[in-house]
């Protein structure tokens, strides 16, 4: 098989891996909730429980394929029509997911919990940590998941000095409003909406910040030597030399660097304290490429 194949044969399949996933957070925690998702597809929510109020009987992966599937066909032609395609696979499998678990008569979260008391807000953060998992794959891959950002890549076509962050928040906050007016005027489901959305971000922002994660600590001292050999002892991490001078004394000192895990920030500040004279800062690093080791 060819490197591109591979490469064709890998999109599809986290496509359609990450649009069942999203299903079913969808189908056992959402739906049946009361409470709708940001974007686009909460806007198909919203329409599905309206429908539903006026006593028609709606599929909701189909009003999740009419409100999806023409932005991203509009990304395939103005953007970029290889992941338009991929978004069109990822939206289906997603939409279709929910009706295939339908057919198998699995039984929502809802109607297996008639506690009222707890069964939204876990449903909430169910629904959020799931589909976390989903948008993550994508995102990963493809850098999107969602209506959403097909309305902004499109608005950055025309307008390119658009802040794509910007108009995603208003996008998903205008979900979030429309919502307290489609659910009965209540807070509840704005406040699930709300929940909802962050746990899914806070689950995107782990998942891509990926396994090696670590902590760069830079330590100012008079004596490297001793203090490189016990770092690389005890942390089992490699440090780098760096000559430095104070501007205040004008004294020649080092700089050492080492990154190391979040567990281990306890015992690096214990062997800092044996060196009195040197001087710390550390800063969070998201994904650490190399031969970092765990």
């Amino acid at each position: 098989m060819s490197k591109q194949a591979k490469q064709i044969l890998g999109d599809v399949l986290c496509a359609v891996g990450a649009g069942f996933i999203v299903s079913i957070a969808y189908y056992f925690f959402q739906n049946s909730n009361g409470f709708a998702p940001g974007g686009i597809g909460g806007l198909a929510t919203m329409t599905y429980h309206l429908c539903g109020r006026l006593g028609h009987d709606v599929s909701w992966a189909l009003l999740m394929i009419l409100f999806n599937i023409p932005i991203f066909i509009l990304v395939s032609i103005f953007v970029n029509k290889r992941l338009g395609l991929i978004l069109i696979l990822y939206m289906t499998v997603q939409s279709l997911g929910t009706e295939l678990l339908g057919a198998l008569k699995l039984q929502p979260y809802c109607e297996a919990n008639s506690s009222q008391d707890y069964q939204v807000t876990f449903a909430c953060i169910a629904t959020g940590l799931i589909s976390g998992v989903g948008f993550s794959m994508m995102l990963r891959r493809f850098g999107a998941s969602g209506g959403t950002y097909a309305i902004s890549a499109l608005i950055k076509k025309m307008k390119p000095e658009t802040n794509l962050a910007y108009l995603s928040f208003w996008l998903d906050a205008s979900v979030v409003s429309i919502a307290f007016f489609v659910y009965g005027m209540q807070i509840t489901p704005v406040i699930c909406t709300l929940l909802n959305l962050f746990v899914a971000n806070v689950v995107v922002d782990n998942v891509l910040s990926g396994g090696k994660n670590g902590y760069k600590f830079e330590i100012i001292t008079s004596t490297p030597e001793e203090l490189s050999a016990e770092l690389i002892e005890k942390l089992k991490h490699g440090v780098t030399e760096i000559h430095v001078q104070g501007m205040y004394t004008h004294q020649e000192k080092y700089m050492i660097v080492c990154i190391i895990r979040k567990k281990q920030i306890g015992e690096m500040m214990k062997i800092i304290k044996k060196y009195p004279g040197s001087f710390a800062s550390f800063s969070k690093v998201n994904e650490v490429f190399g031969r970092f080791k765990p």
